[in-house]
């Protein structure tokens, strides 16, 4: 019972999110976009960063970075070198890269994986950055036009609420 408590607080603060929907949304796609680059101690930061830059709203990018999380950090991790050494042209079979999928893999602290990341050299950072690059790109593009729609639906609920409301 506690449990389905938990999430309808959370269900309807997010349904009573202020802001434009188009503010919401780029928020949210900054946050999937940062969400998806392996920068695992520094994405929150990132993320309202850049929704400052962009004019976004920075709880919706907060929330967007959520897309990355201790469930899923192996597979994006993964993925991330995978399309980094295509793009590359790089052998996917590296000493170094089962090391750092390793510790993403046995849940070791965000910044020892970090500092494996960096460890392994420019080239193995920059794998997975071009990968977390390109990943951004692909995820946080649908994501505005996803949540753009998803915003705009809910504030002309809000509003239609509001009317009724004002009738009776």
């Amino acid at each position: 019972m506690k449990i389905h408590r938990y999430l309808k607080y959370y269900y309807l603060k997010f349904l009573r999110l202020k802001g434009e929907p188009q503010e919401l949304a780029i928020g949210m796609s900054v946050g999937i976009f940062i969400g998806m680059m392996p920068i695992m101690p520094f994405q929150i930061v990132s993320a309202v960063g850049l929704a400052l830059l962009f004019r976004g709203s920075k709880i919706t990018a907060i929330l967007g970075t959520w897309i990355s999380n201790p469930f899923n950090w192996f597979l994006l991790y993964y993925y991330n070198y995978k399309v980094g050494a295509f793009i590359l042209g790089l052998s996917e079979k590296n000493a170094i890269f089962s090391s750092i999928m390793t510790a993403v893999k046995s849940g070791e602290d965000p910044m020892v994986i970090v500092e494996k990341i960096f460890a392994g050299g420019g080239i193995v950072a920059a794998t997975f950055l071009l990968g977390g690059l390109v990943m951004g790109i692909c995820a946080s593009v649908p994501s505005c036009f996803v949540s753009l729609y998803v915003f705009k639906y809910i504030k002309s609920w809000h509003q239609l609420r509001k009317e009724r409301g004002k009738r009776w």
